[in-house]
C-alpha cells in the first residue's frame, strides 16, 4: 500500500461490513456499540485492506487514460507477463494467506498509515508444479498518534512452472 493517509470513517466501515454481509449492529449503531466491550463503533475484521482505495496506483484500479481492452492486460488489470522472478520461468503465482493482528480496534475518526516491508521468504517443493516459492509482505498500519494498529502478513506463492494437468 502507497497511501499515505487513510481516514477511517463510520460510513466506511458500514459500508465495508455490509460487502462482506456482516450485519453485526457494532458496525453502524452507536448506541449498541456503547454497551459492547469496546464502547464504540469499531471496524470489522479484515477492513484495513480496504485502504488501497486510498491509493491512487494500487494496481487493480483502472487508470482513466489507460486502454483496458484490447491492452494485453486481465480483466483485473494485471498484464500477463512471464514470471522473472521468485519461482522461475512460466509458472504463475497466487496469493496464498492473509493474516491480521489486531493491536486494538479500528474506529471512526482514526488516521491510519501505513509501511510495507518484505518478510520471511521459503521454497517447498510441490508435486505437480516443481519448486514453489513462498514470500510475504508486512504492513503495519499505525493511527494519528504513530502508535500501531494492526500488522497485517500477506503470504504469496509463485510456482516454477504451470501445474501439469
Amino acid at each position: 500500500m502507497a497511501t499515505e493517509k487513510f481516514p477511517v470513517e463510520g460510513s466506511h466501515i458500514m459500508m465495508f461490513a455490509r460487502s462482506v454481509a456482516d450485519g453485526n449492529q457494532i458496525y453502524c449503531d452507536a448506541d449498541y456499540a456503547a454497551k459492547t466491550e469496546p464502547g464504540k463503533i469499531i471496524a470489522p475484521p479484515t477492513f484495513a485492506q480496504s485502504s488501497a482505495q486510498f491509493d491512487p496506483d494500487y494496481f487493480l484500479r483502472p487508470k482513466l487514460d489507460e486502454d483496458w481492452f484490447g491492452s494485453g492486460k486481465e480483466a483485473t488489470g494485471i498484464k500477463k507477463e512471464s514470471s522473472g522472478g521468485g519461482g522461475g520461468g512460466g509458472g504463475g503465482g497466487l496469493h496464498a494467506e492473509q493474516h491480521f493482528e489486531y493491536h486494538r480496534h479500528i474506529s471512526p475518526g482514526d488516521v491510519l498509515t501505513a509501511e510495507t516491508k518484505p518478510g520471511k521468504t521459503w521454497e517447498k517443493e510441490g508435486k505437480r508444479s516443481g519448486k514453489l516459492v513462498f514470500s510475504e509482505t508486512v504492513t503495519e498500519y499505525r493511527d494519528q498518534n504513530g502508535e500501531l494498529v494492526i500488522t497485517a502478513r500477506g503470504v504469496g506463492v509463485r510456482t516454477e512452472r504451470p501445474v501439469d494437468q
